[in-house]
């Protein structure tokens, strides 16, 4: 911020950003495994509210009765649509949230005299904070395969379950999976699980696909956390600020985190067995709880409900439009899809040299946010569209991967070049389509205006074009100043003439 001095630049400066972006109020961002749903207007405005930022996190509960009232009532919500049994608000994020439940059912064995149950089997298609998550909870991870439909390999769990039947301390699992299929044999996987002395940990990312329609707490999960910043409303672009409770049955609510500031647990509920704090303040990022509590008291239970059918719903209406023109790579035996399903993409890079990664930088030219790109399959998109999105827009986003479904053709059949074509050079920025040199062989038009309903007056560039993602990502470029740099003002001087020539050369 050496260039900006006065507001009125900074604010400029902030805008100028902002227009680059891609968000919400643009186009649909379908993120598969995010929940990128409506942020609605109304849910947001209490974070702003005097009431609610100016108490500090340690403040007695005796001057936070509001806020200990709005946590009651969370928690009573949050435990109706679960089916468990006891909430804690302190985990940050989903992956905290993980460690958490995982850390009370380390608390809870350990309190029982089963230190020898240390394994977590956790299927080949978990989120990656699953293992992670394990592993710093003490836990020796076994991977359990998937089978050919995407659900769990029963077999396979069968066999690791009997074979570590006397140290298994968890299954991990996420429902739906993250293959976008639900499980049909999840009540008796947790059977299994549970008749061997182990507990159920469920993912709650895709928790927007049951919502009113299922509970965990009801099939057998015995921990879940949930991600209040997909299903239940609190914005997640940016990278926070995140919010993974997690909801337990009462076996385990005695191991739940603590705080020696503020106890979280409830006046006449001992917190000895406490697995200890897991974030800073007792009730985690409090001040966007408002957000969950008011979207749950908007819905009502019959209005979550029909958000959880929408959601499957515009799933597979988008993978039974798009499945005559690319694989759908994973579906139940009635060719359905969960609210979210993968396109496979990987036939095309030997047929026109086209891989996922170029569909999706081809789908900024059509004015959209790409899907989540190779995972949890290699050469792979997964979409989740969520309830928000009406139709018209899920025929625009469907019409434009058809047509880029069309451009791999072209290039198959020679129509257009293997190298230099709109899925290899996109996206196409501003500059590069006015510009006066245009050496491609195709059209200006092709590049930028591929689709009917891309007109100039709504039309999102790119902010930029065709950048190499892995270069970047392995050779990065620091900002800061050498360490030297803090020796003397004369050094310093010197570091940042340096740091602007290393500017310019790049």
């Amino acid at each position: 911020y050496t260039r900006y001095h006065s507001e009125t630049n900074i604010v400029r400066y902030m805008k100028m950003l902002e227009n680059k972006d891609l968000s919400l109020v643009h186009s649909m961002i379908p993120l598969g495994s995010c929940t990128m749903k409506l942020n609605a207007s109304s849910e947001l405005i209490p974070c702003s509210w005097n009431e609610f930022t100016s108490l500090h996190p340690f403040a007695p509960k005796e001057q936070a009765e509001g806020y200990i009232e709005m946590f009651k009532s969370l928690e009573k919500d949050l435990c109706e649509i679960t089916g468990f049994d006891k909430i804690s608000f302190q985990p940050n994020s989903g992956a905290q949230g993980e460690y958490a439940g995982l850390c009370s059912i380390m608390a809870y064995l350990s309190d029982h005299g089963e230190t020898q149950r240390n394994v977590c089997l956790i299927p080949i298609s978990a989120h990656g904070t699953n293992p992670a998550s394990a592993q710093m909870a003490g836990m020796k991870i076994q991977v359990v395969r998937v089978a050919a439909d995407g659900a769990i390999d029963k077999e396979h769990l069968k066999e690791m379950v009997e074979k570590h039947k006397d140290t298994l301390a968890c299954l991990m699992v996420t429902y739906p999976s993250t293959h976008g299929v639900f499980d049909e044999d999840i009540r008796e996987i947790c059977d299994l699980i549970h008749s061997h002395g182990g507990f159920v940990y469920l993912d709650g990312a895709n928790m927007n696909a049951q919502v009113g329609l299922c509970r965990p707490g009801d099939y057998g999960a015995d921990v879940c956390h949930l991600n209040l910043h997909k299903t239940f409303c609190i914005p997640h672009g940016g990278g926070g600020p995140g919010m993974g409770p997690i909801g337990v049955k009462k076996l385990l609510a005695p191991y739940l985190p603590g705080h020696p500031v503020i106890d979280p647990f409830d006046s006449g509920e001992s917190s000895s067995k406490s697995l200890g704090v897991i974030s800073a303040a007792p009730y985690g990022s409090s001040l966007i709880l408002p957000i969950s509590w008011t979207y749950i008291k908007m819905m009502g239970p019959q209005g979550l409900k029909k958000a959880s059918q929408l959601a499957i719903l515009c799933a597979n209406y988008m993978s039974y439009r798009l499945k005559g023109h690319y694989k759908i790579l994973y579906t139940n035996k009635n060719n359905l899809v969960a609210h979210e399903f993968i396109v496979d993409c990987r036939p095309f890079k030997k047929l026109a040299n086209v891989e996922a990664v170029d569909i999706a930088k081809r789908l900024q030219d059509y004015g959209f946010h790409a899907p989540t790109m190779s995972w949890p399959v290699t050469g792979t998109l997964m979409l989740e569209p969520t309830e928000c999105e009406d139709k018209d827009e899920l025929d625009r986003y469907c019409d434009s991967l058809i047509a880029i479904r069309q451009e791999i053709q072209d290039i198959t059949d020679g129509k257009l070049d293997r190298k230099v074509n709109p899925l290899t050079m996109a996206p196409h920025s501003q500059s590069v389509v006015m510009a006066t040199n245009w050496d491609r062989p195709y059209s200006r038009e092709i590049a930028a205006f591929p689709a009917s309903f891309i007109r100039p007056e709504n039309k999102r560039w790119p902010a930029v074009g065709r950048i190499d993602d892995v270069y970047g990502d392995q050779n990065l470029v620091c900002s800061c100043p050498p360490m030297e740099a803090y020796e003397s003002p004369f050094m310093k001087e010197s570091a940042n003439e340096n740091l602007q020539e290393r500017r310019a050369s790049n």
